[in-house]
């Protein structure tokens, strides 16, 4: 289990991979809570707790009196889920999978109004401006177009930013990414689209806006991220409160 990792969050991630490997039955429910609780040496709070996590991505849905399936659509092979409560970054989301982060530009500048507003900073406050393309095994993804404080998150070079840049901040500087605010649309493709994706001009891309904070408030990233439409699925769950 990672540092700081929670038993829940550690149990949840374990179950996730056993999902996305195939290893329960698709058309029976997965062991139960008492069973899985024996099994991973938790008590039985810690796993319904670890469950919920994997229900509000859309991994699980609970049916009364029957136990817990897998919601078979998730496990959709040529397209990435990306849910609603997602907070992790682009490699941890392929679970994995080796990911190129090809930088097109790096530089530090002063922030737009804007992003100025985005990031609630002064106009006066130095920011990366990182645009990159992610590629997996060798096939465009996504083109990224990130601003950070320099102040928030200091000592990103070339090498981090070909790596994994969530990585960094939790891993070397030990800062905790809690919470995202996004915006989804549908747009067409642009020239870079064309250039970085393999768009054609008539093809359709989503694109992200967020604004990411960490536990302690401050905003870190305010990015707009251009998904290639055939290679992502975007997925809310909305659970009734009875």
């Amino acid at each position: 289990m990672a540092q700081n990792q929670t038993k829940y969050s550690f149990i949840a991630e374990e179950i996730r991979k056993r999902i996305m490997n195939h290893a329960y039955p698709l058309n029976q429910p997965i062991p139960d809570e008492i069973t899985l609780a024996k099994e991973f040496d938790c008590s039985r709070m810690t796993m319904k707790k670890a469950l919920e996590v994997l229900v509000l991505e859309g991994l699980l849905y609970r049916k009364r009196g029957h136990g817990t399936f897998i919601i078979k659509s998730a496990l959709d092979a040529d397209r990435l889920q990306i849910h609603n409560q997602e907070v992790n970054g682009f490699t941890k989301l392929l679970n994995g999978k080796k990911v190129i982060s090809k930088v097109i530009e790096f530089k530090v500048i002063f922030p737009s109004e804007e992003i100025a507003e985005r990031l609630h900073i002064e106009m006066e406050t130095p920011i990366y401006d990182i645009l990159r393309v992610r590629l997996v095994k060798d096939e465009p993804y996504v083109l990224e177009h990130t601003y950070m404080p320099v102040g928030v998150i200091p000592g990103i070079n070339q090498q981090i930013l070909e790596g994994s840049i969530y990585s960094y901040i939790q891993d070397e500087l030990h800062l905790k990414i809690a919470s995202s605010y996004k915006q989804i649309r549908a747009d067409k493709a642009t020239l870079l689209d064309q250039q970085y994706l393999d768009c054609a001009s008539d093809d359709p891309v989503v694109e992200v806006e967020q604004t990411v904070y960490l536990n302690n408030g401050l905003a870190f990233e305010f990015s707009k991220s251009r998904h290639r439409y055939d290679k992502f699925v975007f997925t809310t769950v909305n659970i009734a409160r009875r």
